[in-house]
């Protein structure tokens, strides 16, 4: 029996772990074909129809489920057996069952689970007596419970196949050290995991440096509180001890139960750029996060995110949800701007995404949810924020991660936005001078993003944000802004930058760029593939 595992990620440097583990824990051999959501759906169908496979298994997700839905309607499946397993489809089974032509569905953990409904396949033999399973039989839909594997030791890992060697160095490869959460956060998948597990940790080491070995650049560990785990010192001193300077490492951390023991030990021994963080905050509401069930000590969140950001050493990324209970738009705000102002490098605005088999769409009535039907469910509007509030929320986000986390600017523009009294307010000025100008969200050059800004920004802003521009760039850029300097006053401030610094003067008159501000000039040099920025003050 020719078995075929179907992956289509949200990006190419993405890789799907699930595929990879049912193959590792299955004596059938699966062949894994692995697409994007930029790939053509007939592309992949014509593949698909192509290969000899008797089962074929998809693995769901909500950025995939509505193309898979697509590319069922164009898969040849006769004498075929289409099996769905993943996230999307494990809490709503038998909507998938009424509304795909899969065969059928896994809930949850599906390594065991597929291999066993592989072989009564193989055997034609009673599926009741599989696990975790939802399947058609004379008409109606029956189901067996969730089963959790309680012990991950019995599970061999994802990444020792010759055949992936070669995407290795290319794309982010997952690894676990534990399944499940500590935590019930109503909106979130894993809160309907019943315990929390761990892997042995001789297994994630291994994975760890076979994964380096192959060239990995970024290894993301896929738990959803990787801190919870006993070995989580264990396993950052292993990191640094065998650092290749190669490999960056990304955790997803629950902030406020962070060891401060942990970061100083990061921040005294690890290199800058070795671990990156993810901290979800999501709301500073009490109310809000009590009613998602969510236990948060905001003041040791904002200590240790403090203490991450004094050194430097460790990225870090922060999350907020917009739309959660009871969390209105003034509140909101006051959410995005506490946050803003801990001065993370990267910060993500989210909108709440009413998941299947979660509690807070069961209680959607609750609060008046209004949502999309289709994958991601992202919320319309509720009883505290209208389709306006939402929209105003979603033009924050753009101008969040166009003037932000898309890293065009280094260093001055986190300072400007930090001096306003609203970081929220600014986002949405700049959102609305955009729109009432007529400026595209999309497809601009990286100096229309700056000269948008200049409108809305005094003299010395500006000046502050062109010494961003100049930095930014390795190599002499093009200059857009005026730059009325005298010839007289460029050979006064080139001429005491050659002698301080020790600089030919027809290097700097050749690649260097001079920028001034009233009295204050900033000289720009561009030398072995890099930039330099000095600094002169014409005297009186």
């Amino acid at each position: 029996m020719k078995v075929l595992l179907i992956s289509i990620n949200a990006k190419y440097i993405h890789t799907n772990n699930a595929v990879r583990l049912l193959k590792a824990n299955s004596s059938f051999n699966p062949k894994i074909m692995e697409y994007t959501i930029k790939d053509q759906i007939s592309g992949i169908a014509d593949d698909i129809n192509a290969s000899d496979a008797d089962v074929i298994g998809c693995s769901v997700y909500i950025w995939n489920v509505n193309i898979f839905k697509a590319l069922f309607k164009q898969l040849s499946l006769t004498n075929k057996v289409l099996i769905l397993g993943g996230p999307e489809v494990s809490y709503e089974a038998s909507h998938f069952l009424q509304h795909t032509p899969a065969d059928f569905v896994i809930k949850g953990e599906g390594e065991f689970v597929f291999e066993s409904l592989l072989h009564a396949i193989n055997n034609k033999t009673s599926y009741s007596h599989i696990q975790s399973l939802a399947y058609k039989q004379d008409g109606k839909i029956l189901q067996t419970p969730i089963q959790e594997i309680k012990d991950l030791s019995t599970l061999k890992a994802p990444y020792f196949f010759k055949d992936d060697i070669k995407h290795i160095p290319n794309r982010i490869a997952y690894i676990e050290s534990s399944r499940g959460c500590p935590y019930k956060c109503s909106y979130c998948l894993s809160s309907l995991e019943k315990t929390v597990r761990f892997f042995p940790l001789d297994y994630v080491k291994k994975s760890i440096l076979y994964l380096m070995e192959q060239g990995t650049k970024t290894i993301k560990f896929l738990d959803r509180t990787f801190n919870a785990n006993k070995n989580t010192m264990d396993l950052l001193k292993f990191i640094i001890d065998n650092n290749n300077y190669k490999t960056v490492f990304q955790f997803e951390i629950t902030g406020d139960i962070l060891d401060p023991k942990i970061i100083h030990y990061i921040n005294t021994t690890a290199p800058k750029g070795l671990f990156r963080f993810e901290i979800g905050i999501q709301s500073v509401n009490y109310e809000t996060n009590y009613l998602v069930d969510r236990l948060q000590d905001n003041d040791k969140l904002f200590n240790n995110i403090r203490l991450i950001e004094d050194k430097g050493v460790i990225a870090l990324h922060l999350d907020l949800i917009a739309g959660l209970p009871m969390e209105d738009k003034d509140s909101f705000i006051n959410t995005f701007d506490t946050v803003f102002k801990l001065g993370a490098k990267e910060l993500q605005l989210g909108f709440l995404k009413m998941l299947r088999g979660t509690k807070i769409r069961l209680e959607a009535d609750k609060y008046n949810y209004v949502y999309k039907d289709d994958a991601p469910y992202e919320i319309i509007r509720n009883n505290v924020l209208s389709e306006s509030d939402i929209e105003e929320i979603h033009l924050v986000e753009h101008m969040l991660e166009l003037y932000h986390n898309k890293g065009y600017f280094r260093g001055n523009m986190l300072e400007l936005i930090l001096n306003q009294k609203s970081p929220y307010v600014f986002f949405k000025t700049l959102g609305n001078h955009f729109i009432n100008k007529g400026y595209s969200f999309k497809g601009f050059q990286i100096e229309d993003i700056y000269k948008r800004l200049f409108d809305i920004i005094d003299l010395y802003e500006q000046f502050k944000i062109k010494q961003d521009y100049l930095k930014r760039s390795k190599i002499k850029p093009k200059i857009f802004f005026e730059n009325n300097i005298t010839k007289e006053t460029k050979n006064i401030v080139y001429s005491a930058l050659s002698e301080k610094h020790n600089i030919p003067i027809n290097t700097l008159y050749k690649h260097s760029v001079l920028i001034n501000h009233q009295d204050v000039y900033v000289c720009a040099l561009y030398q072995q593939n890099s930039c330099q920025l000095f600094h002169y003050q014409k005297k009186d």
